[in-house]
This record gives C-alpha cells, sequence and structure tokens, in this order.
C-alpha cells in the first residue's frame, strides 16, 4: 500500500469479564478518538476500567450468540467515524500496523472492509504451523456494509470490494490461562454442534465455495466439509501434526493440537447429544 495521510478510526472491542486483558487492549488503541468497548453484562471491573481512557464509551447488551451479538453492534451503535475496527479484549495492534489501518480507512476508498491476518501466542511461542495460518479476518470495515452469520465463528459478508491489509493482530487467547480457555471452548463447542446439526440436516454452503476469492467464504465452506467427515478429532490431530508439522512450533504447537482435538471431540459428543434428544431418546 502507498503512503497516504491518516484517517480516523472508531474501535469495536466486544468483552465479557475481561477485566485481566482490557487495559492493556485499550493502552493500544488510543489511536482511536471513538473506541466502544459492547460489553456483555461483564461482573467484574472490565466496564469500570474501561471507562478510565477518556477516548472509550461502554455499551452494554445481553450476550446470545455471536452474530446476533455482532449485527446488533453494527446496527444499533452509533460510531464516529465511517470506519470501524473490530478488535477482541485479548488482542493487540502494534504502532505500524495502526498506522496502515488509519491509511486504510479512507471515507473515498473503494472497499468497504479489509482483511488482516492474525498471529495466534500460546506459552510465549507464536504459533505459526500449529494453527490455519495464514488466516484472514474482515475487521476493518464500513458498519452498513457488513452482516455476520453462524452462531460461533462467524463468518462477515461485505456488499462491496474488500481489501487486504500487511500487519497483523497479535492475538493471546491463553492470557487467562487454560481453565478459562476450557470454559470458553465448552461454550464455543455448544454454537459449533448447532451448526454441525444444521449442516447434517441438509443446510450446506454451495461446494463452489471452495473456489471463491472470498477467505471467509472458502474457510466456511471447508468447515461444512468437514463437519460430514468421520473421525475429525483425529483427523484434526493428524493434520496439524503431520500436515501442518506443529511440531516445529514446539511443545507449544504440540499441546495446541492436542487442544484442538479435544475441541472437536467435544462437538461430536454434543452432536450425538442432540441427535439423540431429536429422537426423543434418553441422554
Amino acid at each position: 500500500m502507498t503512503e497516504a495521510s491518516p484517517h480516523p478510526v472508531s474501535v469495536l472491542v466486544l468483552t465479557k469479564n475481561e477485566e485481566s486483558n482490557i487495559a492493556a487492549c485499550l493502552e493500544c488503541l488510543r489511536f482511536s478518538d471513538d473506541v466502544v468497548v459492547f460489553d456483555s453484562l461483564s461482573d467484574d471491573r472490565t466496564t469500570e476500567i474501561a471507562r478510565g481512557f477518556s477516548n472509550t464509551r461502554v455499551v452494554e447488551r445481553p450476550f446470545d450468540n455471536w452474530s446476533s451479538h455482532q449485527n446488533w453492534a453494527v446496527s444499533n451503535i452509533e460510531f464516529r467515524h465511517p470506519w470501524v475496527l473490530y478488535v477482541d479484549a485479548d488482542e493487540r495492534i502494534d504502532a505500524d500496523f495502526a498506522a496502515e489501518i488509519m491509511a486504510a480507512a479512507d471515507p473515498q476508498a473503494a472497499e468497504s472492509a479489509f482483511r488482516m491476518r492474525r498471529k495466534d501466542f500460546f506459552q510465549g511461542t507464536w504459533l505459526k504451523r500449529a494453527q490455519l495460518y495464514p488466516t484472514w479476518f474482515v475487521r476493518l470495515f464500513r458498519p452498513e456494509k457488513i452482516r455476520y452469520e453462524r452462531l460461533v465463528n462467524p463468518v462477515a459478508h461485505v456488499d462491496a470490494p474488500t481489501g487486504e491489509l500487511r500487519g497483523h493482530i497479535m492475538h493471546y487467547p491463553f492470557s487467562k490461562g487454560l481453565v478459562h480457555w476450557f470454559e470458553r471452548h465448552n461454550s464455543y463447542s455448544t454454537f459449533e454442534a448447532q451448526e454441525l446439526i444444521k449442516v447434517l440436516a441438509g443446510k450446506r454452503r454451495p461446494v463452489r465455495g471452495v473456489f471463491s476469492r472470498d477467505p471467509s467464504v472458502r474457510r466456511a465452506t471447508l468447515k461444512d466439509i468437514f463437519f460430514r467427515l468421520p473421525f475429525r478429532p483425529q483427523i484434526k490431530w493428524a493434520y496439524y501434526i503431520f500436515w501442518r508439522r506443529a511440531f516445529l512450533d514446539g511443545q507449544a504447537g504440540m499441546t495446541y493440537a492436542r487442544l484442538q482435538a479435544i475441541y472437536e471431540s467435544m462437538i461430536t459428543f454434543k452432536v450425538r447429544e442432540l441427535q439423540r434428544q431429536e429422537r426423543g431418546e434418553s441422554i
């Protein structure tokens, strides 16, 4: 991208009991004069800490599911600027990437959104091999041009051209420890099981989505296909270990591959339970 003047950007931060993360997150967002902490009724000091930042305001809403929550945000929050950057409380933006984001957020730009990559860290290690890097996420957008689908890990649909940025979001998903990771993925797996039931019932994305130019569409289509495979936990572990070579990320990579297999097992077990409930059988 060529050098360009910076443009103001609003920021949307989703939170739920992020007392341990929110201050560090907001510190790296001081480049914006309009940071909205969209809180799901935290019962810790998240909102108290957020209100201590002069460039930050808090909007509260009970959480239902990811796509509904994010669609409500982009439809109902009055952002100060035409472009919105979405981050989670356990993510960080460095100064160089902030400059790139502000340069891209031109009100006259042809694009209505920009994708960006993310680096995930575990035990001080960037999971370059043990994650699906590079995965592209739509995180900078015009709010009136975006909508989300899926109960968890939502897919962003943009009604106009989408560009790509060079920088990375830094993600620390284990910042609260493994106990929190398991608690969160217990919730995620419930939503994923509900999505898998839809796929098994025939609500599937067209296979041609595998060849889409949109990375989000490709990823969602591949997930639908993967959902229909047997032995998914074993396949996922083998994919990370042998194809992605997660062992090159050391102990962190090997551990993360096992955690992903456990997560896939949680989804599988919950699908079986839902199917038994649908048939009226005891669980």
